[in-house]
């Protein structure tokens, strides 16, 4: 037998190659294989390193939609492997193989973090087609195996529901919560998350932490793909596992024929693990997605952008409304001004959108003078768009060619009154191509907050071979194009958005340079979002709105500015309307946010009062940065005014404390060096605050 024995950033992989070829993934954990948990050979068959399922092959396992004893899954061979180096880090690659098929599993590292990049990739060499209806991008079984209590007592899944307004909030659950009980050595149950359509975190984020309490380990993935997406734990005789995926055929309507002589690669997935906790795990990710997404000066630099949509113009910008907007987000300190919905429609613009052409009407002297105005005012401009989509009243959408969009059955895709373009289309590039074009040459735009307001389904069957496979196909090409776009404009800042959250996964994120994190109009909620939200996205890519309400007071002012300002602040609000006094809390805000933002670029999050839930009545988020430490604490609807919060990640150094915003702080707080407690007062229901922590060598 052989073996590939592999201890690299924190990771023990054990890989065995059995005399009849068969490869196994035997061990993947912070600690070293223990042979004492060695399993029997009749149980090591499950251990595949893929799951792979063709067309009219036996499934050859228990009745069920798991996906276990695929067929020629458990037929591939080991042929051969490649162990070496890219920019990266070190890097496995598996070659097996099974009657023409050539399957190579991926298995990128990277230095210093305790995760790998896993791909499956299928080539056929054999002299007929064959049809891909399910291949893992990942594989682990044996998740339990160091357990000596059974699984279901020790074993916890962390798992982060996603919905409009109400972004990554995690819930943790026994898996016998979830109904997945032992009752036997194996069942038909297993537990099943997918998204399936063009929105990937509709219901939930593309990631999962599983947590063993009995040696304090944690295993998590994130699956990094723009479309539909699956995992699931299940278990095969006395052991459970984890599969990873993108769309598949029972999920996402997705099936792929393969031509002799073609390739296909799988989604791309993250997995890592650790020992510790859910703040260690974020922090992994969080470095592991600095390390993949496009270099950019704007998560460098982190500006403040202004926009003029939420809980101010609500997509009815005008000449008349804009022009004192602009001049009091410039005098407040804000960089961008970012133009939202509504731009180019003379009155109800939903299902009109697709020109592109600014309206006449809202702007009586031209948008240039809007924009002139915005950039005299030393801002940058920019304007919302959602070029994936044309509106069903759209003159243009009634000229082109039935092949620009989406298609079922012969007949064009819509939802909520848009249709949605496929940019496997050449025609369609063109047109995208031809509106960045000019929005940036024409009229000098820096900012483009692209959103996208639809949910087009499980695809489109024009020219592909199954619903799913156009929609693949699609994610894939609008990928492409976001490349293009950045390599033509490489300091453009496209905001990605979809309906807020909705598309918060790192095949987009690893292009856009920020994500908005959610439409929640009321500030109280949007606290519980943002504190929740970099264990989605990176602290400098996550924007979160502030948005002082007319009729607020200056508790709610602050209140606003401490959610956005540990990430990056999206100021809006009537900020030509408010009081002196409150604008006055506003552009302290954004000035103090100037001095911290070079830490937060590299800051790894915490959470000390545990990841936040809309039920809980005090949350809180840290940043962690080097030498610096900053936290924000929100007091919610807690009838409590006082709250102790123990900070373990400050250590044995002396530490200077203070309030960071408002200067003015108006709330009781103390220290407590000796037992690492941060003890606050805060003076009413809905009040919050931003400590800043500096640390002395002792």
């Amino acid at each position: 037998m052989q073996v590939i024995s592999i201890h690299e950033n924190g990771i023990c992989l054990e890989i065995e190659i059995t005399e009849t070829k068969d490869v196994r993934l035997i061990h993947f954990g912070p600690m070293p294989y223990c042979k004492k948990d060695a399993r029997d050979e009749e149980q090591k068959k499950w251990f595949r390193l893929v799951e792979l399922q063709l067309t009219g092959e036996n499934q050859n396992h228990h009745h069920g939609s798991k996906y276990t004893g695929t067929a020629p899954g458990s037929r591939l061979c080991y042929d051969r492997h490649k162990d070496f180096r890219t920019h990266f880090g070190r890097k496995l690659e598996i070659l097996q193989k099974n009657e023409g098929l050539v399957v190579t599993s991926h298995l990128q590292f990277f230095d210093g973090i305790p995760i790998v990049r896993s791909w499956t990739e299928i080539a056929n060499h054999n002299g007929e087609s064959v049809g891909i209806e399910y291949v893992s991008s990942f594989a682990l079984t044996g998740l339990a195996k160091e357990c000596q209590p059974p699984w279901d007592k020790v074993i916890r899944l962390h798992l982060p529901h996603n919905n409009w307004k109400g972004e990554a909030q995690w819930k943790s659950y026994r898996l016998s919560d979830l109904g997945f009980t032992r009752v036997f050595e194996l069942s038909i149950k297993h537990l099943s998350f997918s998204s399936t359509g063009t929105w990937s975190t509709a219901e939930y984020l593309p990631m999962g932490c599983l947590e063993n309490s009995e040696n304090s380990t944690v295993l998590f993935w994130q699956i990094e793909h723009n479309g539909s997406w699956h995992w699931e734990i299940g278990d095969v005789p006395n052991q459970l596992y984890l599969q990873v995926s993108g769309p598949t055929f029972n999920e996402s309507h997705w099936w792929k024929k393969l031509a002799a002589g073609q390739a296909f690669q799988s989604v791309p997935v993250a997995i890592g693990t650790v020992c510790g906790t859910i703040d260690r795990v974020m922090g992994e990710l969080t470095q592991y997605r600095r390390t993949i997404r496009r270099t950019n000066r704007d998560n460098e630099e982190l500006p403040i952008i202004f926009n003029d949509y939420m809980n101010c113009l609500f997509g009815d910008p005008t000449t008349e409304k804009l022009l004192p907007l602009i001049d009091a987000a410039a005098e407040v300190g804000c960089e961008y001004f970012c133009i939202d919905a509504g731009w180019y429609a003379d009155g109800d613009w939903w299902d009109e959108v697709g020109l592109w052409q600014p309206s006449q009407k809202r702007f009586p002297g031209g948008l240039g003078e809007v924009l002139d105005r915005i950039r005299s005012a030393g801002m940058i401009p920019g304007l919302w768009l959602e070029i994936e989509v044309m509106g069903i009243n759209c003159p243009l959408a009634h000229r082109v060619p039935d092949a620009w969009f989406f298609q079922r059955h012969g007949k064009q895709v819509i939802d909520h009154g848009r249709y949605q373009l496929d940019f496997r289309n050449r025609e369609v590039i063109e047109y995208a191509n031809s509106v960045i074009d000019r929005l940036v040459n024409e009229y000098g735009i820096g900012y483009i907050k692209m959103d996208y307001n639809i949910n087009a389904g499980p695809g489109t069957d024009l020219q592909a071979d199954s619903l799913g496979d156009g929609l693949l196909e699609h994610n894939r090409a609008y990928l492409n194009w976001l490349d293009n776009v950045f390599e033509r404009f490489p300091t453009l800042i496209i905001e990605n958005c979809a309906s807020g959250g909705l598309r918060m996964d790192y095949a987009m994120l690893s292009r856009h340079s920020i994500q908005s994190s959610s439409d929640q109009t009321d500030f109280r909620k949007n606290a519980v979002v943002a504190a929740a939200s970099p264990t989605a996205v990176t602290p400098e890519q996550c924007a979160v709105w502030s948005y002082p309400l007319r009729d607020g007071d200056s508790e709610e002012t602050i209140f606003n500015m401490v959610n956005a300002m540990l990430m990056r602040v999206h100021q809006s609000g009537h900020l030509a309307d408010i009081s002196p006094e409150r604008r006055a809390l506003v552009k302290e805000g954004l000035s103090y946010y100037k001095k911290i933002r070079r830490d937060i670029r590299n800051g790894l999050p915490f959470w000390p009062l545990g990841l936040p839930s809309f039920s809980d009545e005090w949350i809180s988020l840290g940043l962690r940065c080097g030498k610096k430490t900053y936290l924000s604490v929100w007091r919610l609807e807690s009838e409590e005014d006082s709250c102790s919060i123990l900070l373990r990640c400050l250590g044995p150094d002396k530490v200077k404390c203070r309030c960071g915003y408002p200067l003015e702080s108006r709330c009781k707080w103390e220290w407590d060096g000796r037992h690492g407690r941060l003890n606050v007062e805060l003076p009413k229901k809905n009040t919050a605050r931003l400590f800043e922590f500096e640390m002395f060598s002792a």
